[in-house]
């Protein structure tokens, strides 16, 4: 039986929490993120990972520097076997990493060394990849580059968002992660080193990154759209208002003599809002959201909004 500290935050981090607590091994504390403000009347609310942990009567530190003494303290009291970090969003400083005996090993999701970084589903989705997965791999000072135990690949449906796909890999990494801390315990886990010549980066998304950039192809804003799901989603501005995007689908281009620019509505009546993208092609909005309201069909939409063709949308003002 090994002696685990878990470090994770978000809902991604959950199943593999509960894997943790259901299997024969010993959870000694859970470190997660403080509690922040969220949503938009800005409620203080602890994290997934904390609510499942106080439900489960274990120990949760909540540092806002990890190396203050007094959490580093604490963490060498509860004298941990191994580490277990599934998004836990911060890099562990080094004194950290090594106080557990075994070291730390790392819960993320994708098939390293691709997509390195806190966005590794969001930035494969928008890629237009058709596969990723979940990596268990050591925890190294070098960001995500420690050598890997295990993996899992898991294909990426044509139109999946982001959050369909992390949820799923949430639930196969929390399984994944199991068998491999048997193999820890029995002294047979192999580590292989990853290949740094196919290394890719997955940076942390802001709201600004939601802003679509219709001079894209089709196929690529179609990606996008998908992959900024559930946050920041993708939106754009038309006559001032904030338009939310949550289906699009590439369609085919009409023949024009002048091709109108990217971002121009050519079509916004039968039910069907069509914009023109780059390299001449052009998306069907199926779904969007208008700003302070739920997300609809696009019929629903045009029923209440007169879109003229040649409409344009545009960038808007800065992102807050």
């Amino acid at each position: 039986m090994l002696r685990l500290v878990f470090f994770g935050t978000p809902d991604f981090a959950v199943p593999t929490l509960g894997a943790l607590i259901a299997s024969r091994h010993e959870v000694v504390g859970v470190v997660t993120q403080p509690d922040r403000p969220v949503g938009r009347g800005q409620r203080v609310r602890p994290s997934p990972v904390k609510t499942l942990a106080l439900e489960q009567g274990l120990p949760v530190w909540q540092p806002d520097r990890l190396r203050d003494e007094g959490f580093m303290a604490a963490m060498q009291a509860v004298a941990a076997d191994l580490g277990v970090v599934a998004a836990y969003g911060r890099i562990l400083p080094e004194p950290l990493l090594a106080l557990p005996r075994l070291g730390m090993v790392n819960v993320h999701a994708s098939l390293l060394p691709a997509w390195r970084g806190a966005s590794p589903v969001q930035h494969a989705v928008m890629a237009g990849d058709r596969e990723t997965g979940v990596t268990i791999m050591r925890v190294v000072k070098a960001l995500d580059a420690g050598a890997t135990f295990a993996r899992i690949v898991r294909p990426i449906g044509p139109d999946e968002t982001a959050g369909d796909v992390e949820r799923d890999l949430a639930g196969l990494g929390a399984g994944l992660l199991v068998d491999v801390l048997e193999a820890i315990e029995r002294g047979t886990a192999a580590e292989t080193p990853q290949d740094e010549a196919h290394a890719t980066y997955a940076p942390r998304l802001t709201k600004d990154d939601g802003r679509l950039d219709w001079s894209l192809p089709a196929p690529s804003l179609h990606d996008r759209v998908r992959g900024l799901q559930p946050w920041p989603m993708a939106y754009a501005w038309l006559d001032g208002r904030r338009l939310t995007f949550w289906r699009v689908r590439p369609v085919p281009r009409r023949g024009e003599a002048s091709p109108p620019p990217p971002g121009t509505i050519v079509e916004a009546a039968g039910g069907h809002l069509v914009v023109a993208a780059g390299a001449g092609t052009a998306v069907e909005v199926l779904e969007l959201q208008p700003e302070g309201k739920r997300p609809m069909a696009a019929r629903d939409f045009l029923a209440g909004h007169r879109l003229p063709a040649g409409a344009c949308f545009d960038a808007g003002p800065p992102a807050s």
